[in-house]
């Protein structure tokens, strides 16, 4: 998540915070990781399904209708991507990370909860 977060910053989670709601665009999250369930990975949500979406190197694009069809794709859009309900497609911040690029979506299940503040070290506390 450089630049936004950096390796021994410290984070309060707020792990009810999607007992009653679905996640936003723009929430970083923590989340199980797809591949190894006993290790946590920290992303921002970029799509919420169910949903269409444009696939780009940075991140999901909505795939938005005008009049009743399909509008162009960006220039950028690789291909289509189709969120079934109770999922999310989450993004690093750096262009390299491992997250729904790779991954795929994730079930709103499998997150742990939303990071809502740095509290350490000193000299970066602040909101998330």
């Amino acid at each position: 998540m450089l630049p936004t977060l950096r390796p021994g910053d410290r984070l309060l989670v707020d792990r009810r915070a999607y007992r009653n709601r679905l996640p936003e665009l723009g929430d970083i999250v923590v989340l199980m990781d797809p591949a190894r369930t006993d290790r946590w990975l920290i992303k921002r949500v970029g799509a919420v399904g169910p949903g269409r979406f444009w696939k780009t190197p940075t991140g999901p694009l909505p795939a938005a209708t005008a009049l009743g069809r399909d509008a162009s794709p960006p220039g950028d859009a690789v291909e289509t991507v189709e969120l079934p309900a109770a999922t999310v497609y989450v993004i690093g911040d750096a262009p390299s990370a491992r997250d729904s690029r790779q991954f795929g979506p994730v079930r709103t299940e499998s997150l742990i909860g939303r990071a809502y503040r740095c509290y350490a070290p000193p000299d970066r506390r602040r909101a998330l």
